[in-house]
């Protein structure tokens, strides 16, 4: 999985599950202030990307997520580390 890959589906999850206009879906979004995500909705998120995700992705690695490249940038390791 590319970080393309990884991107697209991060943006299908915000897009159907926290109902966030696919438009403003961008790499440099930040997640709190422009797509009006709280803590909460980033545990959801993390839960829902375990199902495309494969090993355990660890809550604590996303404290420093800030944007939804960053995101993409902290899953890409896990992608690559699996069989």
């Amino acid at each position: 999985m590319t970080r393309d890959d990884i991107f697209a589906r991060l943006k299908d999850i915000l897009a159907s599950e926290f109902e966030i206009d696919s438009d403003v879906i961008k790499p440099e979004a930040k997640l709190y202030e422009e797509l009006d995500l709280d803590s909460i909705d980033a545990v959801d998120l993390i839960v829902k990307m375990k199902e495309h995700i494969p090993g355990k992705i660890d809550p604590a690695l996303f404290k420093t997520a800030r944007t939804v490249q960053d995101v993409v940038e902290l899953l890409y390791p896990l992608v690559q580390a699996a069989p």
